[in-house]
């Protein structure tokens, strides 16, 4: 009966998880999405501690109790412009699981068949039993590895083999992702230069650390020993950092949905290892929905899936960059108010400089601004805009922008040659005209918004820096483009006013 309601209360939390994830896809049912998930966890959790097998009560609830706190903390302190970097770091979390589980399981297989081998049986095989005194001692892990076949352990041995290796790549991959997303901000001893960037030998060291990898694991389930999941744990995480450090800054939201598929299959391997039934059915469905939206985003993106998850592995081998001539011109909050106040269309690009700079209230306004004048304003949004899919149209929606005036790249490309004046707000690579003009580029076929075809550009912007490709942007030097430099949300702060 107890089996019974823990997996009752799995296929509820399943179904739960389902819900969520389906609901994260649009922006109205997102917050409804994110409490299905919190009530799925919950049943999960509840379950998991009454249900068969379970123990080790005070040390569990203390953990439960740590993992919130630190949870809530960084829920109350982390902005919604730090979320892909929290999902990157989340993601190696999920990770480093799967290797101590893939490990425990190694140790106590090896555990359980010394105790065979003390009363002179051989663990897996038919008719060995062990004494009850002896198999009531046991943790229920330990009475479920006890009871199974050789075949049945010979399985756990691949699923664990699977869980260390994929987790490996996970954990360090993820890091590396989260450094090259926060930038500056990083919390890691080190700074991770966001370009594309690899060990002399690059895909080969990779192919051979995944020669290497296999070659283990074999040695592994031939019953070399456990040394070989140590050496084949290194190798996985060097893969993970590699293959990450191969992949450009401007690549990272394909690389942050590409971890989070990989994070779910590590779920999936905890699952089998540990035989909980939800962890395998969740696992599978982050797994899957991660590797298809991965591929979605490659095609939005005009990149190569198999060359995007294989570290740039397949790319075309470029020459020189194009080098960019002329110099940027700045302008003050004077010159683009009356260029905003004398214009008949307006198209507004917002990026992660207005995300980092909490201006889409500000922004907000000063569409309302424009509007009351009877001025044409609309928005232009990047597929990946902001890190994330969805990134721009969710910070637009808190800042209540009519969804009308909201277009997706497609839709707005071919207006710009008739628009006035186009606002860039804290975007670089996705405005990039190199993407069509410099084949050389790392950013060479990536679609872009084609702002540059417009009478004036303002460009808000916080400096001369580079985008997260690490590449500058020939945008800013050309004749019609002024940089109208600062803080975004200072900056349009300072313009509002002047709007008559």
């Amino acid at each position: 009966m107890e089996n019974a309601f823990t997996i009752a209360a799995y296929v509820v939390a399943a179904i739960l998880f389902i819900l969520s994830l389906g609901g994260l896809s649009g922006q109205e049912s997102a917050k409804r999405a994110v409490w299905y998930g919190i009530v799925g966890m919950a049943i999960a959790v509840i379950a998991t501690m009454f249900g068969p097998g379970s123990g080790l009560w005070f040390a569990s609830l203390v953990l439960i109790a740590g993992g919130a706190a630190v949870g809530y903390q960084l829920a109350t302190k982390v902005e919604m412009t730090q979320m892909p970097e929290l999902v990157a770091i989340m993601h190696s979390l999920v990770g480093l699981a799967a290797v101590f589980v893939g490990f425990n399981a190694d140790i106590m297989i090896n555990y359980i068949g010394e105790i065979y081998a003390g009363q002179d049986l051989v663990m897996g095989e038919t008719g060995a039993v062990l004494a009850k005194e002896t198999y009531d001692g046991l943790s229920a892990f330990g009475q479920l590895i006890a009871k199974k076949s050789s075949v049945e352990i010979g399985i756990l041995r691949v699923e664990l083999v699977l869980g260390i290796w994929i987790g490996a790549v996970t954990f360090t991959g993820s890091v590396i992702a989260y450094a090259k997303l926060a930038g500056s901000s990083s919390m890691l001893p080190i700074d991770i230069d966001t370009g594309a960037n690899q060990l002399p030998g690059g895909h080969l060291l990779n192919a051979a650390a995944a020669a290497g990898s296999l070659l283990l694991a074999i040695m592994y389930l031939s019953g070399a020993g456990s040394f070989t999941l140590v050496l084949l744990t290194l190798l996985a995480l060097f893969i993970g950092y590699h293959l990450i450090m191969g992949i450009g800054g401007a690549d990272m939201p394909v690389v942050v949905s590409m971890l989070n598929s990989y994070s779910g299959w590590a779920a999936a391997a905890i699952g089998f290892s540990l035989g909980n039934d939800l962890l395998i059915v969740v696992g599978a469905l982050v797994g899957s929905s991660g590797a298809i939206l991965s591929y979605i985003m490659c095609k939005a993106m005009n990149r190569s899936f198999v060359s995007v998850i294989l570290g740039g592995f397949g790319g075309a081998v470029k020459g020189e960059q194009m080098a960019v001539e002329g110099e940027q011109i700045a302008i003050e909050a004077e010159g683009v108010a009356a260029a905003l106040n004398e214009a008949d269309s307006v198209i507004i690009i917002p990026g992660y400089g207005m995300a980092v700079a909490q201006a889409q209230g500000t922004v907000s306004e000063l569409v309302k601004k424009l509007r009351a004048k009877g001025k044409n304003v609309r928005f232009a949004i990047h597929p990946v805009a902001g890190r994330l899919p969805g990134h721009m149209n969710v910070l637009l929606a808190e800042a209540k922008v009519p969804y009308d005036i909201v277009m997706e790249m497609d839709e707005i490309n071919d207006d710009f040659p008739e628009t006035d004046v186009a606002i860039v707000i804290g975007s670089n690579d996705i405005v990039n005209p190199a993407a069509q003009d410099d084949p050389n580029s790392p950013i060479a076929g990536m679609p872009v918004l084609e702002c540059w075809k417009a009478k004036q550009v303002f460009v808000s912007k916080r400096g001369q820096g580079t985008g997260y490709s690490g590449i500058e942007n020939p945008l800013f030097f050309k004749e019609n483009t002024r940089m109208f430099y600062g803080d975004a949300k200072a900056s349009l702060d300072k313009l509002l006013p002047m709007i008559d």
